[in-house]
């Protein structure tokens, strides 16, 4: 393996756009090739690796989607993947990314999670893999930050619902092909009501739902109970809910609560890549769609 120290030192000379979240240059360039990127990945508190860029891909794909889904969906996903972990080495090339920016795993995980399946899926993501190499997104010459997510509730949702982010590549954008046909599209939870009262840091005497507030995409933007305010993505963290789009229901003292889609909605829904891929869109299109006025280009 080349010296890590040289690696770092020829990040810094070679010119290139650069992206980050305010849109402010870095003095951190990109190298000309592909194969001179290395990530650091942060496997947990004590330990870390540097792996080649497309070696990471592959990891993050096979954590990040099921394996089972169209060859279109998971070119998108790869793609995704690589646009995403170079908008954080854009801005900081010693950055060391962790199961918090995106899931990984390594070899021998795969093949405790494919078993039987491993060779066949190994192959298969490596193509994939492999026929995207270098692929990433980019507006006005910048890399952009290609968030992603499992599941839609029908839309996906505007970055700065989420993130606080004013991009007009992460837009709300509707996402029709995920609906009632997928499993755990909705999906029911049940609380006892002191658990639910607990969670939340409420008096639980009784409880009183009002001034619900939704985004345009039908997500939870904020709620009142029992006169406290929440945010939906606060009471998602709070409850482990799949999504903000949600529904309470009070029965006694169970709490009923019912989820559509999962994930935070912004960017690329990769359920709604899969169906897509079936209806016959290319991975380009799938990009295209769920990142809007982007373009993708070859590193």
């Amino acid at each position: 393996m080349k010296n890590k120290t040289l690696i770092l030192v020829v990040l810094f000379l070679i010119p290139i756009a650069v992206i980050s979240f305010n849109k402010e240059e870095t003095n951190f360039s990109l190298p000309n090739h592909i194969e001179e990127i290395e990530v650091i990945v942060r496997l947990d508190n004590q330990t870390t690796i540097t792996i080649p860029l497309e070696e990471y891909v592959m990891g993050v794909v096979a954590a990040e989607m099921p394996a089972s889904f169209h060859i279109e969906a998971l070119k998108a996903q790869a793609v995704a993947t690589r646009t995403y972990t170079l908008s954080k080495l854009n801005k900081n090339p010693n950055y060391e990314i962790t199961g918090s920016d995106q899931a990984f795993i390594q070899k021998e995980e795969m093949q405790n999670k494919w078993k039987d399946e491993y060779e066949k899926y190994y192959q298969l993501l490596k193509n994939i893999v492999n026929e995207t190499k270098g692929e990433a997104l980019k507006q006005n010459e910048q890399i952009i930050t290609a968030f992603y997510f499992a599941m839609s509730n029908g839309y996906t949702e505007d970055a700065i619902s989420v993130f606080q982010i004013e991009e007009n590549y992460l837009k709300s954008v509707e996402s029709t092909w995920e609906n009632e046909t997928i499993n755990k599209f909705s999906f029911t939870i049940y609380l006892s009501k002191t658990d639910f009262c607990n969670k939340l840091g409420i008096d639980c005497q009784d409880i009183e739902i009002t001034n619900i507030q939704k985004t345009k995409s039908n997500r939870i933007e904020s709620i009142e109970i029992n006169k406290q305010k929440f945010s939906g993505i606060d009471i998602r963290k709070l409850l482990n809910l799949r999504s903000t789009d949600f529904t309470i229901k009070l029965s006694d003292n169970i709490i009923e609560i019912t989820t559509k889609g999962y994930g935070h909605g912004v960017g690329m829904s990769q359920y709604g890549a899969n169906e897509m891929a079936k209806r016959n869109y290319s991975y380009q299109e799938i990009l295209k769609y769920y990142y809007q006025d982007v373009e993708i280009i070859a590193i």
